[in-house]
């Protein structure tokens, strides 16, 4: 930063900028005589990216050298990542995200610092130069990518970068998302069955629920007599359940439909307390 013009003291002033290699005795100078500069640039065809140097800038004006600034390490200009980073990983968490992992490329194998990492990806029937890409910074070594389609195939790959640019991009890994969740249409006598299905029951005044699985298109329920049940069906797959159809109830069944008269009418109760309800289900895909 410039010293402000009522600290310069007097005329001739100027600016004594010294550096050198860093680790090293010796001090270069050179002396910029404007007041107003800001910088400066020292050029060597020879020096390698990402050199560190010392750095200390004094002043001067007609009268003599003042006082140097502390001791600041400052690089020569770095050069993109030359290696790609290793072990990228990549898994399904649902039907439109996955994750994605990787190791950083082995050490000093480039000649600056790497800012952080580029993570593209496309799916199978898609151009690569067309990938979604996403950014992380700093040492992060694994992402998550979003809004990808279900049940499809994608490639994701990684690649280092940092002021200088983006560095080789690793091999690519695929993986599938999950299929999508099904939505269930409706509870009917006759129709097809495509998704796995949940066929949950409860007695209308608890609140624990039983739960019934099947890829059938119809499923047999035995119930106690004398009690209001209540039936939901919803679809489930490998990316998760899906929504619940609406609200069955199932009313109790009378006495009156028990078999036996007399005195075996208890036992005739007790040996039919339980009745076989069928349902047939159907559901249809959400895409």
């Amino acid at each position: 930063q410039t010293v402000p013009e009522e600290l310069q003291n007097g005329g001739g002033f100027g600016y004594v900028v010294a550096f050198r290699p860093f680790g090293t005795v010796s001090w270069m100078q050179t002396v910029v005589a404007s007041p107003d500069a800001a910088r400066y640039v020292f050029r060597n065809e020879t020096l390698p990216p990402f050199s560190p140097y010392e750095v200390k800038v004094g002043v001067y004006n007609n009268k003599g050298e003042g006082s140097f600034s502390p001791v600041t390490v400052v690089y020569s200009a770095e050069e993109e990542p030359t290696r790609a980073p290793t072990t990228v990983l990549a898994r399904s968490l649902s039907a439109s995200d996955v994750e994605v992992s990787w190791a950083p490329p082995q050490e000093n194998q480039h000649k600056g610092r790497i800012q952080g990492y580029e993570v593209r990806c496309w799916r199978h029937d898609e151009k690569e130069e067309n990938a979604k890409r996403i950014r992380t910074v700093g040492n992060q070594t694994s992402t998550k990518v979003s809004n990808l389609r279900g049940n499809a195939l994608y490639h994701l790959a990684v690649r280092a970068y940092n002021t200088a640019g983006t560095g080789p991009s690793s091999a690519a890994v695929n993986v599938t998302t999950k299929k999508p969740r099904e939505c269930f249409s409706a509870v009917s006598a006759s129709s097809s069955l495509s998704p796995s299905l949940q066929v949950l029951y409860r007695w209308n005044r608890q609140s624990s629920t039983s739960v019934i699985e099947t890829n059938k298109t119809s499923v047999e329920l035995s119930l106690p007599f004398n009690e209001d049940y209540i039936i939901e069906i919803k679809p489930f797959s490998d990316g998760g359940d899906g929504s619940s159809s609406e609200q069955i109830r199932i009313p109790k069944i009378s006495n009156a439909y028990a078999r036996g008269s007399g005195s075996s009418t208890s036992n005739a109760c007790t040996l039919s307390a339980i009745s076989t309800i069928m349902i047939s289900l159907t559901a249809r895909s959400s895409l």
